[in-house]
């Protein structure tokens, strides 16, 4: 299974809005959103789920990876919010997605630093906090098709917004 994990565009500063959960993007934040992913999609890139975060600027930015056809499914998961829990998230993987789709493309949409501490412990089976994983930034995981993915998962794509446009 190959696994995307796509932070969220560029957003409002923090203390703009009462509840941090209800930052949008900016306007500059949509637009290399949309940048980035026409790019992949001219890369031929699909997804058959889009998981996201709950918070306004995932949500928008999951929204702009399906309207330019990166995926027509989207759904949220409360463990791609900010300190989400990677054990929560494959216990969901295990449950509903891994066992009939090992051929499949999956992205996750979140929050930095969750998601390359995630990525970290998926190649290597331990965060260290040494990926950076840009604003609208991908980071490419294949996941073994059997047993646990932590230490077992390949690296084979991490790239900011600014390598892709």
């Amino acid at each position: 299974m190959e696994l995307y994990l796509i932070r969220h565009g560029i957003a409002a500063e923090r203390g703009t809005y009462n509840n941090d959960r209800e930052r949008p993007l900016t306007k500059i934040g949509h637009e290399k959103t949309s940048k980035v992913a026409k790019e992949l999609h001219k890369r031929g890139l699909n997804f058959d789920l889009i998981l996201t975060s709950p918070l306004v600027r995932a949500k928008e930015t999951a929204a702009i990876l399906q309207d330019v056809g990166l995926g027509s499914l989207v759904e949220e998961s409360d463990s791609l919010a900010p300190e989400g829990d990677i054990h929560q998230w494959l216990s969901w993987l295990q449950q509903r997605w891994r066992k009939t789709n090992a051929q499949r493309r999956l992205a996750l949409v979140g929050h930095q630093p969750d998601l390359a501490n995630w990525a970290e412990m998926l190649v290597w089976g331990v965060s260290n906090q040494k990926l950076v994983l840009k604003k609208a930034g991908v980071i490419g995981l294949k996941l073994p098709n059997t047993g646990k993915p932590f230490g077992r998962s390949e690296l084979f794509l991490l790239t900011s917004p600014k390598w892709l446009v």
